[in-house]
């Protein structure tokens, strides 16, 4: 499972991350939340990796967007 992950600065602004790769940063929330869905389903596409959208919440994290080939388990995430 290929994790994109959003995390917030100190300054409010977003980041998306792969793995412990910086891909885009100073977004706003909304932004970030599209660009970090588009890049999942697209090497979702391209490789046919299952991949998801994750953000940290409250208490836990939160699945913003999952895809995977059709059939498949999905696999749970580990931070």
């Amino acid at each position: 499972m290929v994790i994109y992950s959003l995390r917030q600065s100190p300054d409010g602004d977003w980041s998306i991350r792969r793995d412990s790769a910086t891909l885009f940063s100073q977004l706003r929330l909304g932004p970030a939340i599209q660009l970090a869905r588009e890049a999942a389903r697209d090497e979702h596409t391209r490789s046919g990796r299952s991949t998801c959208v994750e953000m940290p919440g409250p208490s836990s994290t939160i699945r913003l967007a999952q895809y995977a080939r059709p059939g498949m388990p999905i696999e749970s995430a580990v931070a």
